[in-house]
């Protein structure tokens, strides 16, 4: 049986306890290729049920639900089944099996969860902004997973006096801090105003990048690995890169 949900932390728990004692339950948030005689459901949050949920996992480990968190975030194909292995197997163990990393689910989700961590900490180093003529700033990205919120705290601290948006141009949703408070909201598409100064920044960012750059030592292989290509589209030091 293939229990389809919306995604949401809600419906997540909603399905868990519909599907927990199905051996051969499926959980998805997405389309699927349907078996011949495969049997489908779909699941719409309970808050009630959910709530009831939520509560009993975090008796069995007060962490969970972070964890939970995390792993609806990831951009991975078998995000849903990695989540619904985790948390089955900590219903049937009834305590906290992060760092159970001899069982399969809690191995799985542990790097899961670590991939998403892992690009949280990259983009403090690859978001890019841009000047508009308001003098707000504005970051596109395109991350692998939904982080464009994760990504609030680390800016609002460096830039605490400037507004800002960072943009998820994949999923459509933006990050904003109007500089005092942070919220989401959907963004389809953005039209921005640049400063007149902003292509001057620009022109200084990329001088910077030649300037510390020592051709004779070039590692591109290394250089890749630190700075994904699937990155470089919203850099503008990288621009002219792209290969």
């Amino acid at each position: 049986m293939i229990y389809f949900y919306d995604g949401s932390k809600p419906s997540f728990l909603t399905a868990l306890l519909a599907a927990y004692s199905d051996d051969g339950a499926v959980l998805s948030s997405r389309s699927a290729q349907l078996g011949l005689g495969e049997k489908t459901v779909f699941v719409h949050a309970d808050p009630q049920r959910a709530e009831k949920a939520e509560q009993r996992l975090l008796s069995y480990d007060p962490k969970c639900m972070q964890d939970l968190d995390l792993l609806l975030r990831s951009g991975a194909d078998d995000r849903d089944k990695v989540a619904f292995d985790y948390f089955r197997l900590l219903a049937a163990r009834k305590h906290p099996v992060r760092g159970m990393l001899a069982e399969d689910a809690a191995a799985a989700a542990d790097d899961c969860i670590r991939r998403v961590e892992y690009e949280v900490h990259r983009f403090h180093g690859f978001v890019r902004f841009l000047e508009s003529a308001s003098g707000a700033l504005y970051a596109p990205i395109a991350p692998d997973n939904d982080i464009c919120d994760l990504l609030l705290p680390h800016f609002c601290a460096r830039l605490a006096q400037c507004p800002f948006v960072i943009h998820d141009v994949k999923r459509k949703r933006a990050a904003v801090y109007d500089g005092t408070h942070t919220f989401t909201a959907p963004l389809d598409r953005a039209e921005v105003a640049l400063s007149a100064d902003e292509a001057a920044w620009q022109e200084l960012w990329k001088k910077y990048y030649k300037s510390v750059n020592i051709p004779s030592r070039e590692r591109l292989k290394q250089m890749r690995g630190y700075m994904p290509v699937r990155y470089w589209k919203f850099m503008p030091e990288k621009l002219g890169d792209l290969k």
